[in-house]
């Protein structure tokens, strides 16, 4: 019951209240990432060996997580739990320097880092990874605390997880999990998570909502538009798919999808020429490979150009700072593509294509 009534604390949205600091935060924002990892670094990384590059992110914003962790781990994990440390507090940073408005929304957009520790314990569980092995994965940005998420990873089995979720917003969900529904439960997690930001938009008519849901379902477009690559190239059944889509996109709206469903493979791709993000996915899409990574390689750059391209022409917004967001994200998530090549062998070239620049 302890460990419940923290969850209840700590999951409980935050208020809207105070003044939009958004003069300030457009501040420290831009401080923040001027303070990036540029991406002329990128290719001197790939020269390094792994303990060239834990010494390399030793010296730039992840240093204090890397110094204390070192004492705990080396090597790639210790690089691993270096970067997703750095990334919670530099997002839990976010929602303490914020207030009113764009506290609130901070804070909602974070909750998907409650989704993604959640499916972790459950796949953690699943495939009998061990407690350490399930708290490296855990990136507590959100509502739920390392403490918190720790002590479930301790639990024997996912029906234990389960139970102390008991009384939050996903347990009407997470208790239809039996261990042969993994991706469904998954997918219904994802979509309760957008149903709630979608919530907290309609409750305001403010510019930086409208901007926030801009941002929100280009998002879902580009998981979309990845969900129905994946599935179409796999032949999945259109019923099948339908299941997997989150509605509320920008540009693939309910009825897109419905008329992008029944195409064969060849016929969906010379459909999507209509959309914003196909000059973007074009070349990666005709080329000679099978491989679907860079296409979404393309798709994850086409996101942070616009939203990019987006701040600066509302610089005192919402905008900049889930701009900063998702750069922080990507950047964190080269850095972790690079280790884990390295420490795989995997070619330069293989490395290279998954990066996102």
């Amino acid at each position: 019951m302890r460990l419940l009534q923290k969850f209840k604390n700590k999951g409980k949205s935050s208020q809207y209240k105070g003044t939009s600091n958004y003069a300030y935060l457009a501040t420290r924002v831009r401080a923040m990432k001027s303070k990036l990892v540029p991406k002329e670094t990128y290719p001197r990384l790939m020269n390094m060996g792994i303990s060239e590059i834990t010494r390399f992110i030793q010296e730039t914003e992840y240093k204090r997580e890397i110094d204390e962790l070192a004492r705990t781990y080396s090597g790639v994990d210790l690089i691993e739990h270096g970067l997703n440390r750095n990334l919670a507090e530099t997002f839990t940073k976010l929602i303490k320097i914020s207030e009113g408005e764009p506290n609130h929304l901070i804070t909602e957009y974070l909750r998907n880092y409650d989704i993604w520790n959640i499916k972790t314990l459950l796949r953690g569980k699943y495939y009998n990874a061990s407690t350490d092995e399930i708290k490296e994965a855990f990136v507590s940005a959100g509502q739920l605390s390392y403490t918190f998420l720790s002590e479930l990873a301790g639990k024997q089995s996912y029906s234990e997880v389960i139970s102390v979720l008991e009384g939050t917003e996903y347990y009407s969900i997470l208790k239809e999990y039996d261990e042969t529904n993994l991706s469904d439960i998954e997918n219904r997690l994802d979509k309760i998570y957008y149903n709630g930001l979608f919530n907290v938009i309609s409750k305001s008519k403010s510019k930086d909502r409208k901007l926030f849901a801009k941002f929100i379902r280009t998002e879902i477009d580009i998981k979309n538009i990845k969900t129905l690559f994946r599935l179409k190239k796999a032949g999945v059944s259109q019923d099948e798919i339908v299941d997997l889509i989150i509605d509320g996109g920008l540009e693939l709206s309910t009825n897109n999808i419905q008329k992008l469903l029944p195409l064969s493979y060849n016929d969906f791709i010379q459909a999507l020429d209509q959309y914003s993000f196909w000059d973007s996915i074009s070349d990666a899409v005709n080329s000679d490979t099978d491989s679907l990574i860079n296409v979404e390689t393309q798709l994850i750059k086409h996101s942070l150009k616009s939203a990019s391209s987006f701040s600066h022409v509302y610089p005192l917004s919402i905008v900049p700072i889930m701009d900063y967001i998702i750069s922080k994200r990507n950047e964190v998530n080269n850095l972790r593509i690079i280790t884990r090549g390295k420490a795989a062998n995997l070619s330069d070239e293989i490395i290279k294509n998954q990066l996102v620049i």
